[in-house]
C-alpha cells in the first residue's frame, strides 16, 4: 500500500512538473521588415514568459497579405497573431474575420491616450471595432543623397520649400548628376493626396463613404506628379522593384519621399554601402503626411487568443520593446511613451550622424487623425490607374479623376 502512495505522490510530481514545462505555441504571421521586430521580441519575451513559444512565418510584404486575405476567408492556416500593414488593415478590418480589440477580454481602447493619436483611428472599422493594435507609424518623410543634391549646387532648403521648388531642383541634380530625383512621380501624388487631411477625414472617401478623388487635392497631386514626369526627373520605376533597389545602389535615385522607417530600409538592405550619404528632411511645401504603419491583429478563429493578446500587449505598449523595434528597423513606435525616450535624440549614423528621430516626431505630432475604408485598396488601385494614363498617355488630369470617381463609385455601389 505504502509503495502504492509512493508510486502516486512520484506520478503527481512528475506531471506537475511536466505540465509546468509544457510549451504553449504561439503562432505570428509577419513580413520584412517588420519581422525583425518579432524576432527581437522573442528572447526577451522568453525571459517573461518561459512556457510560451513564438513561431514566427514571414512571407514576402504581398505574399503576406494575400496569405493573409485567403486565411481569412476561408478560415484555414490562420495564425494566432497577424501583422497588418497600414495599406490593408481597412479591408482586414471590415472582412468580420478578427477579433475587436476594443471590447473585453481585450479592452485595449484603455490604452488609448498611450498611442499616437491617428494610429488608432487607422485601425478601426467603419463599425467603430478595434481591428489591429499600432506598432509602429510612418511619418512622412523626404530622404535625400546629401553629396549629389550638393553636386547640383542645391540645397536641402530648395527641397523642401514647395513642391515647384522640389521638382525645379530635380531638374539641375538630373543635369548635374545624371540622377533622376525620385524613383517615379507617382510617389509625389502618393504622399500628396495623405496630407492636409482634417481628422476624421479618409485619404479616398469622406464619413459618409463617398469617394474624395476629385477634390482639389487629387487635382493638384495628379498636377504635381505630371510636371515631375514632364520634367524628365523621375526613372519611371516601380517602389520595391529590383529596378528601384538597384537604383539606390548605383547612385541613380537622388531622393525618395516615404515613412520613416525607410531609414531602416536603406540601411539594413537598400543601400547599406551608402552609409553617411542619406539625410531625411520634412516634405516638400509644410506638408505632414501619415505613410504607413503596422499593426498587430488577432483572428476570431485563432488557436491560442489569451496568450496571442499578451504577446501583442508587449509588443505594441512595452516601451523598451518599442524602443528595440526602433533601434532594430527605425519603425517608428507608436507609443508615445517611447517617442519621448531620450533615444530619439541619438544621432543616426547611416544619416551622416543626423538627429532625424526628433524631426520625425516633429511629423507625428503634427498628423491627423485619418479614417479608413474597406475600399481603401480598390480606390488606390483605380487612382492609380488613373494616374498613368495621364503619366503615359496624356490624358487630361480633371477628366482622369472623374473617371476614377466615376469607377470607384460603382464599387460602393455593389
Amino acid at each position: 500500500m505504502r509503495l502504492k502512495t509512493t508510486l502516486a505522490a512520484a506520478s503527481a510530481v512528475w506531471l506537475a512538473a511536466t505540465a509546468a514545462h509544457a510549451q504553449t505555441v504561439v503562432t505570428v504571421a509577419s513580413f520584412p521588415d517588420l519581422d525583425r521586430a518579432v524576432k527581437a521580441a522573442i528572447p526577451l519575451y522568453k525571459k517573461v514568459k518561459p512556457n510560451v513559444e513564438i513561431k514566427l512565418t514571414s512571407l514576402a510584404y504581398p505574399d503576406h497579405h494575400t496569405a493573409m486575405t485567403t486565411a481569412l476567408a476561408t478560415g484555414a492556416n490562420l495564425p494566432d497573431v497577424m501583422a497588418v500593414d497600414f495599406d490593408f488593415i481597412g479591408k482586414f478590418a471590415e472582412s468580420g474575420g478578427l477579433e475587436d480589440l476594443g471590447k473585453a477580454p481585450y479592452n485595449a481602447l484603455q490604452h488609448r491616450a498611450k498611442l499616437s493619436k491617428f494610429s488608432v483611428p487607422q485601425g478601426t472599422s467603419s463599425a467603430g471595432a478595434l481591428a489591429g493594435v499600432p506598432t509602429d507609424i510612418g511619418p512622412g518623410a523626404l530622404f535625400y543623397r546629401k553629396d549629389l543634391i550638393e553636386k547640383a549646387g542645391v540645397s536641402e532648403a530648395d527641397l523642401t520649400r514647395s513642391w515647384e521648388s522640389y521638382v525645379e531642383s530635380g531638374k539641375k541634380v538630373k543635369a548635374a548628376t545624371g540622377a533622376y530625383m525620385l524613383g517615379n512621380a507617382v510617389d509625389i501624388q502618393a504622399i500628396y493626396i495623405r496630407s492636409g487631411l482634417k481628422d476624421g477625414e479618409g485619404i479616398y472617401f469622406d464619413a459618409k463613404g463617398n469617394p474624395l478623388v476629385t477634390t482639389p487635392r487629387f487635382v493638384k497631386a495628379f498636377e504635381l506628379a505630371k510636371s515631375a514626369r514632364v520634367a524628365g526627373i523621375d526613372g519611371k520605376i516601380n517602389a520595391w522593384s529590383n529596378e528601384w533597389s538597384e537604383g539606390f545602389k548605383r547612385d541613380k535615385i537622388a531622393s525618395q519621399m516615404m515613412g520613416a522607417w525607410l531609414a531602416g530600409h536603406l540601411n539594413n538592405w537598400l543601400a547599406p554601402d551608402q552609409k553617411g550619404k542619406w539625410r531625411s528632411a520634412q516634405l516638400p511645401g509644410g506638408a505632414y503626411a501619415s505613410w504607413g504603419g503596422s499593426f498587430y491583429a488577432i483572428p476570431k478563429k485563432a488557436q491560442q487568443k489569451k496568450e496571442a493578446w499578451d504577446f501583442i500587449q508587449f509588443l505594441t505598449l512595452n516601451k523598451d520593446m518599442q524602443i528595440e523595434a526602433f533601434r532594430k528597423l527605425d519603425a517608428f513606435p507608436a507609443l508615445l511613451e517611447a517617442q519621448n525616450d531620450s533615444f530619439i535624440n541619438e544621432p543616426i549614423e547611416y544619416l551622416g550622424g543626423q538627429t532625424a528621430r526628433q524631426q520625425w516626431k516633429q511629423a507625428a505630432d503634427q498628423i491627423k487623425a485619418t479614417a479608413v475604408n474597406k475600399l481603401d485598396p480598390i480606390a488606390r488601385e483605380v487612382v492609380n490607374a488613373e494616374l498613368e494614363k495621364v503619366l503615359e498617355q496624356g490624358k487630361d488630369v480633371k477628366t482622369a479623376l472623374a473617371d476614377a470617381q466615376a469607377q470607384i463609385a460603382r464599387r460602393v455601389r455593389r
